[in-house]
Protein backbone atom coordinates (compact mmCIF):
# COMPACT_ATOMS: atom_id res chain seq x y z
CA UNK A 1 0.00 0.00 0.00
CA UNK A 2 1.18 3.45 -0.64
CA UNK A 3 1.33 5.92 2.16
CA UNK A 4 0.05 5.47 5.86
CA UNK A 5 -3.64 5.64 5.08
CA UNK A 6 -5.44 4.26 2.32
CA UNK A 7 -8.11 6.96 0.69
CA UNK A 8 -11.18 6.10 1.83
CA UNK A 9 -14.91 5.18 -0.30
CA UNK A 10 -15.30 9.10 0.63
CA UNK A 11 -12.89 10.69 -0.92
CA UNK A 12 -12.27 8.88 -4.27
CA UNK A 13 -15.71 9.92 -4.78
CA UNK A 14 -15.00 13.11 -4.26
CA UNK A 15 -12.30 12.88 -6.63
CA UNK A 16 -14.19 10.80 -9.25
CA UNK A 17 -16.82 14.03 -9.16
CA UNK A 18 -14.41 16.36 -9.92
CA UNK A 19 -12.62 14.71 -12.33
CA UNK A 20 -15.76 14.54 -14.40
CA UNK A 21 -16.78 17.73 -13.95
CA UNK A 22 -13.31 18.81 -15.33
CA UNK A 23 -13.81 16.81 -18.20
CA UNK A 24 -17.12 17.39 -18.87
CA UNK A 25 -16.30 21.18 -18.47
CA UNK A 26 -13.53 21.19 -21.10
CA UNK A 27 -15.78 18.83 -23.81
CA UNK A 28 -17.78 21.98 -23.97
CA UNK A 29 -14.69 23.30 -26.13
CA UNK A 30 -13.38 20.00 -27.46
CA UNK A 31 -16.07 17.82 -28.76
CA UNK A 32 -15.73 14.41 -28.95
CA UNK A 33 -12.54 13.50 -27.50
CA UNK A 34 -13.39 12.34 -24.22
CA UNK A 35 -10.53 9.87 -23.91
CA UNK A 36 -8.48 12.14 -24.64
CA UNK A 37 -9.54 14.93 -21.86
CA UNK A 38 -9.88 12.15 -19.67
CA UNK A 39 -6.18 10.85 -20.29
CA UNK A 40 -4.75 14.92 -20.37
CA UNK A 41 -6.79 14.95 -16.58
CA UNK A 42 -5.48 12.00 -15.16
CA UNK A 43 -1.43 13.19 -16.28
CA UNK A 44 -2.31 16.51 -14.70
CA UNK A 45 -3.70 14.79 -11.40
CA UNK A 46 -0.48 12.30 -11.33
CA UNK A 47 1.64 15.78 -11.29
CA UNK A 48 2.96 14.69 -15.03
CA UNK A 49 2.98 16.20 -18.82
CA UNK A 50 1.18 15.25 -22.01
CA UNK A 51 3.05 15.07 -25.07
CA UNK A 52 0.51 15.73 -28.20
CA UNK A 53 1.76 14.37 -31.35
CA UNK A 54 -0.67 15.15 -33.91
CA UNK A 55 -1.40 17.40 -37.28
CA UNK A 56 -1.90 21.34 -37.38
CA UNK A 57 -6.01 21.95 -36.43
CA UNK A 58 -6.79 19.29 -33.79
CA UNK A 59 -7.72 21.04 -30.94
CA UNK A 60 -4.28 21.02 -29.13
CA UNK A 61 -4.44 24.54 -28.37
CA UNK A 62 -8.33 24.39 -27.41
CA UNK A 63 -7.52 21.35 -24.82
CA UNK A 64 -4.46 23.00 -23.21
CA UNK A 65 -6.18 26.72 -22.34
CA UNK A 66 -9.97 24.76 -22.20
CA UNK A 67 -8.07 22.48 -19.37
CA UNK A 68 -6.67 25.67 -17.50
CA UNK A 69 -10.08 27.56 -17.58
CA UNK A 70 -11.68 24.18 -16.46
CA UNK A 71 -9.09 24.11 -12.69
CA UNK A 72 -8.87 28.43 -12.66
CA UNK A 73 -5.80 28.62 -13.21
CA UNK A 74 -3.24 30.41 -15.98
CA UNK A 75 -2.00 29.02 -19.07
CA UNK A 76 0.31 30.19 -21.53
CA UNK A 77 1.45 29.46 -25.38
CA UNK A 78 4.90 29.44 -26.76
CA UNK A 79 5.63 28.90 -30.00
CA UNK A 80 8.91 27.15 -30.34
CA UNK A 81 10.50 28.15 -33.13
CA UNK A 82 14.65 27.42 -34.25
CA UNK A 83 15.94 31.46 -32.54
CA UNK A 84 13.65 31.11 -29.34
CA UNK A 85 16.05 31.68 -26.21
CA UNK A 86 15.38 29.38 -23.12
CA UNK A 87 15.07 32.94 -21.07
CA UNK A 88 12.23 33.78 -23.90
CA UNK A 89 10.42 30.37 -21.71
CA UNK A 90 11.75 30.48 -18.12
CA UNK A 91 11.83 34.54 -17.44
CA UNK A 92 15.44 36.78 -16.84
CA UNK A 93 16.70 38.80 -14.72
CA UNK A 94 16.22 42.84 -15.92
CA UNK A 95 17.51 46.17 -14.47
CA UNK A 96 14.42 48.33 -13.02
CA UNK A 97 15.60 51.68 -13.00
CA UNK A 98 12.93 53.07 -11.07
CA UNK A 99 14.55 50.98 -8.27
CA UNK A 100 18.30 50.52 -9.35
CA UNK A 101 17.72 46.85 -8.31
CA UNK A 102 18.11 43.95 -10.57
CA UNK A 103 14.40 41.55 -10.47
CA UNK A 104 13.39 38.94 -11.96
CA UNK A 105 10.83 38.91 -14.70
CA UNK A 106 9.01 35.36 -15.42
CA UNK A 107 8.77 33.43 -18.32
CA UNK A 108 5.35 31.95 -19.56
CA UNK A 109 6.04 29.01 -17.99
CA UNK A 110 4.71 30.39 -14.94
CA UNK A 111 1.49 29.08 -15.70
CA UNK A 112 -0.42 26.24 -14.10
CA UNK A 113 -1.12 25.06 -18.26
CA UNK A 114 1.82 25.63 -20.50
CA UNK A 115 1.55 24.91 -24.26
CA UNK A 116 4.70 24.26 -25.74
CA UNK A 117 4.01 24.21 -29.74
CA UNK A 118 6.34 22.49 -31.80
CA UNK A 119 8.27 21.68 -29.50
CA UNK A 120 10.63 19.86 -31.87
CA UNK A 121 10.98 22.69 -33.93
CA UNK A 122 13.45 24.63 -30.58
CA UNK A 123 17.35 24.50 -30.95
CA UNK A 124 18.03 21.69 -28.03
CA UNK A 125 19.31 23.75 -25.60
CA UNK A 126 15.77 25.84 -25.33
CA UNK A 127 14.26 21.96 -25.19
CA UNK A 128 16.31 21.39 -22.23
CA UNK A 129 15.46 24.26 -20.20
CA UNK A 130 11.64 23.67 -20.38
CA UNK A 131 12.46 19.92 -19.89
CA UNK A 132 14.63 21.16 -16.89
CA UNK A 133 11.43 22.81 -15.02
CA UNK A 134 9.15 19.96 -15.58
CA UNK A 135 11.85 18.19 -13.56
CA UNK A 136 12.72 20.36 -11.06
CA UNK A 137 9.22 22.69 -10.93
CA UNK A 138 11.45 25.59 -10.35
CA UNK A 139 13.81 28.22 -12.40
CA UNK A 140 17.31 28.79 -11.17
CA UNK A 141 18.28 32.50 -12.51
CA UNK A 142 21.58 34.24 -11.12
CA UNK A 143 22.06 31.68 -8.16
CA UNK A 144 17.58 32.17 -7.39
CA UNK A 145 15.14 29.36 -7.55
CA UNK A 146 11.74 30.33 -8.25
CA UNK A 147 8.98 28.50 -7.84
CA UNK A 148 6.26 27.62 -10.78
CA UNK A 149 2.99 27.66 -9.64
CA UNK A 150 1.15 24.74 -8.17
CA UNK A 151 -0.52 22.14 -10.07
CA UNK A 152 2.14 22.74 -13.29
CA UNK A 153 1.57 21.24 -16.32
CA UNK A 154 2.91 20.92 -19.78
CA UNK A 155 0.86 20.17 -22.69
CA UNK A 156 3.89 19.92 -25.55
CA UNK A 157 2.95 19.09 -29.39
CA UNK A 158 4.72 18.27 -32.51
CA UNK A 159 3.82 17.24 -35.99
CA UNK A 160 4.94 13.71 -36.82
CA UNK A 161 4.61 14.67 -40.76
CA UNK A 162 6.39 17.71 -41.45
CA UNK A 163 10.11 17.43 -40.16
CA UNK A 164 11.66 20.54 -42.17
CA UNK A 165 13.52 22.25 -39.70
CA UNK A 166 12.94 20.26 -36.62
CA UNK A 167 15.54 19.40 -33.79
CA UNK A 168 14.66 15.79 -32.64
CA UNK A 169 13.46 15.21 -28.86
CA UNK A 170 15.85 12.67 -27.57
CA UNK A 171 14.95 9.90 -25.76
CA UNK A 172 15.99 11.31 -21.94
CA UNK A 173 13.87 13.91 -22.96
CA UNK A 174 10.85 11.85 -24.21
CA UNK A 175 11.24 10.58 -20.63
CA UNK A 176 9.99 13.07 -19.17
CA UNK A 177 6.70 13.80 -20.42
CA UNK A 178 4.34 11.29 -18.26
CA UNK A 179 2.14 10.65 -20.97
CA UNK A 180 2.10 10.66 -24.95
CA UNK A 181 -1.01 10.46 -27.28
CA UNK A 182 -2.81 12.38 -30.37
CA UNK A 183 -6.57 14.04 -30.45
CA UNK A 184 -6.99 12.57 -33.86
CA UNK A 185 -9.70 13.81 -36.30
CA UNK A 186 -13.44 13.59 -34.79
CA UNK A 187 -15.79 11.24 -35.81
CA UNK A 188 -18.27 12.20 -38.55
CA UNK A 189 -21.38 13.34 -36.36
CA UNK A 190 -18.81 15.94 -34.15
CA UNK A 191 -16.91 16.94 -36.84
CA UNK A 192 -20.20 18.00 -38.46
CA UNK A 193 -21.32 19.71 -35.01
CA UNK A 194 -17.97 21.50 -35.36
CA UNK A 195 -18.56 23.16 -38.59
CA UNK A 196 -22.10 23.90 -37.99
CA UNK A 197 -22.67 27.75 -37.77
CA UNK A 198 -22.71 29.30 -34.52
CA UNK A 199 -21.03 26.08 -32.79
CA UNK A 200 -19.56 26.48 -29.77
CA UNK A 201 -16.64 24.29 -30.08
CA UNK A 202 -13.34 25.76 -29.97
CA UNK A 203 -14.62 28.55 -27.78
CA UNK A 204 -12.81 28.59 -24.53
CA UNK A 205 -14.30 31.12 -23.13
CA UNK A 206 -17.31 29.15 -22.50
CA UNK A 207 -15.51 26.51 -20.81
CA UNK A 208 -16.58 26.81 -16.66
CA UNK A 209 -14.27 26.90 -14.10
CA UNK A 210 -15.45 23.77 -11.91
CA UNK A 211 -12.42 23.62 -9.57
CA UNK A 212 -9.03 25.91 -8.64
CA UNK A 213 -5.59 25.08 -8.23
CA UNK A 214 -5.85 24.38 -4.71
CA UNK A 215 -7.94 21.80 -5.11
CA UNK A 216 -6.11 20.13 -7.78
CA UNK A 217 -2.67 20.41 -6.40
CA UNK A 218 -4.56 19.02 -3.18
CA UNK A 219 -5.84 15.70 -4.87
CA UNK A 220 -2.58 15.13 -6.70
CA UNK A 221 -1.05 14.55 -3.16
CA UNK A 222 -4.36 12.76 -1.57
CA UNK A 223 -3.88 10.10 -4.49
CA UNK A 224 -0.67 9.04 -3.63
CA UNK A 225 -2.22 7.22 -0.95
CA UNK A 226 -4.51 5.15 -3.05
CA UNK A 227 -4.04 1.83 -2.65
CA UNK A 228 -1.55 -0.35 -5.00
CA UNK A 229 -0.84 -4.11 -3.94
CA UNK A 230 2.38 -5.48 -3.84
CA UNK A 231 1.49 -7.99 -6.70
CA UNK A 232 0.11 -4.97 -8.91
CA UNK A 233 3.76 -3.23 -8.30
CA UNK A 234 5.68 -6.97 -9.15
CA UNK A 235 3.45 -6.86 -12.72
CA UNK A 236 4.67 -3.54 -13.39
CA UNK A 237 8.11 -4.25 -12.44
CA UNK A 238 8.05 -7.19 -14.96
CA UNK A 239 5.88 -5.34 -18.00
CA UNK A 240 9.30 -2.97 -17.75
CA UNK A 241 12.25 -5.54 -17.23
CA UNK A 242 10.09 -7.51 -20.13
CA UNK A 243 10.75 -4.57 -22.49
CA UNK A 244 14.58 -4.42 -21.38
CA UNK A 245 15.06 -8.25 -22.23
CA UNK A 246 13.08 -7.59 -25.63
CA UNK A 247 15.84 -8.01 -28.49
CA UNK A 248 13.82 -5.98 -30.47
CA UNK A 249 14.46 -2.70 -28.09
CA UNK A 250 17.63 -1.00 -27.74
CA UNK A 251 16.11 0.82 -25.03
CA UNK A 252 12.93 0.01 -23.06
CA UNK A 253 11.46 1.10 -20.00
CA UNK A 254 13.59 3.62 -17.14
CA UNK A 255 12.44 2.74 -14.05
CA UNK A 256 10.98 6.86 -14.11
CA UNK A 257 8.40 5.58 -16.69
CA UNK A 258 7.13 2.71 -14.59
CA UNK A 259 6.87 5.17 -11.41
CA UNK A 260 4.63 7.20 -14.23
CA UNK A 261 2.39 4.52 -14.91
CA UNK A 262 1.75 3.58 -11.25
CA UNK A 263 0.84 6.77 -11.03
CA UNK A 264 -1.33 7.46 -13.74
CA UNK A 265 -2.98 3.88 -12.24
CA UNK A 266 -3.96 5.86 -9.36
CA UNK A 267 -5.18 8.86 -10.98
CA UNK A 268 -7.28 6.23 -13.32
CA UNK A 269 -8.47 4.55 -10.44
CA UNK A 270 -9.65 6.47 -8.33
CA UNK A 271 -11.32 8.08 -11.41
CA UNK A 272 -13.39 5.19 -11.76
CA UNK A 273 -14.50 5.41 -8.80
CA UNK A 274 -12.49 2.78 -7.32
CA UNK A 275 -10.03 3.06 -3.82
CA UNK A 276 -7.26 0.21 -5.35
CA UNK A 277 -5.72 -0.04 -9.07
CA UNK A 278 -6.50 -3.63 -11.16
CA UNK A 279 -4.36 -4.89 -13.51
CA UNK A 280 -6.99 -3.24 -16.15
CA UNK A 281 -6.11 -0.31 -15.10
CA UNK A 282 -2.02 -0.84 -15.57
CA UNK A 283 -3.31 -2.12 -19.44
CA UNK A 284 -4.81 0.54 -20.03
CA UNK A 285 -2.44 2.87 -19.51
CA UNK A 286 0.48 0.97 -20.73
CA UNK A 287 0.82 2.42 -24.30
CA UNK A 288 0.39 6.23 -23.25
CA UNK A 289 2.97 6.03 -20.43
CA UNK A 290 5.70 3.59 -21.80
CA UNK A 291 5.69 3.39 -25.88
CA UNK A 292 7.16 6.98 -25.96
CA UNK A 293 10.23 5.68 -23.92
CA UNK A 294 11.03 2.63 -26.06
CA UNK A 295 13.23 2.51 -28.37
CA UNK A 296 13.21 -0.37 -31.41
CA UNK A 297 16.59 -1.78 -32.69
CA UNK A 298 17.47 -1.32 -36.37
CA UNK A 299 16.74 -4.75 -37.05
CA UNK A 300 13.31 -4.34 -35.63
CA UNK A 301 13.26 -0.89 -37.67
CA UNK A 302 14.05 -2.42 -40.59
CA UNK A 303 11.44 -4.91 -40.51
CA UNK A 304 8.77 -2.32 -39.35
CA UNK A 305 8.17 -2.91 -35.87
CA UNK A 306 6.70 -0.48 -34.06
CA UNK A 307 7.05 0.20 -30.22
CA UNK A 308 3.36 -0.08 -29.79
CA UNK A 309 3.30 -3.56 -31.43
CA UNK A 310 6.34 -4.81 -29.37
CA UNK A 311 4.70 -3.21 -25.79
CA UNK A 312 1.61 -5.57 -26.26
CA UNK A 313 3.48 -8.50 -27.49
CA UNK A 314 4.78 -7.76 -23.45
CA UNK A 315 1.69 -7.38 -22.25
CA UNK A 316 0.45 -10.72 -23.39
CA UNK A 317 3.44 -12.86 -22.37
CA UNK A 318 3.65 -11.15 -19.14
CA UNK A 319 1.76 -12.69 -16.45
CA UNK A 320 -1.24 -11.07 -14.58
CA UNK A 321 -1.99 -10.85 -11.05
CA UNK A 322 -4.70 -12.97 -10.19
CA UNK A 323 -7.52 -10.92 -8.91
CA UNK A 324 -7.82 -12.17 -5.05
CA UNK A 325 -3.76 -11.11 -4.99
CA UNK A 326 -5.08 -7.22 -5.57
Amino acid sequence: MTGTHALTEDEVASFRTLHSRIVDAVEVALRGKRGVVELAAVAMFAGGHVLLEDVPGTGKTTLARSLAAAVGGSSHRVQFTPDLLPSDVTGTSIYDPQTGEIRFRPGPVFSNVVLADEINRAAAKTQSALLEVMEEHTVTVDGVGHAVPDPFIVIATQNPIDLDGTYRLPEAQLDRFLVRTTIGYPDVEHELDVLRPGSGAGAVAQVATVSSPEQVAAQTRALARLHVAEPLLRYIRGIGAATRDDTRLRLGSSTRGLRGLVRCAQAYAAAQGRHYVVPGDVQRLAQPVLAHRLVLSREALLAGETTAGVLDDVLSRVDVPRPSAV
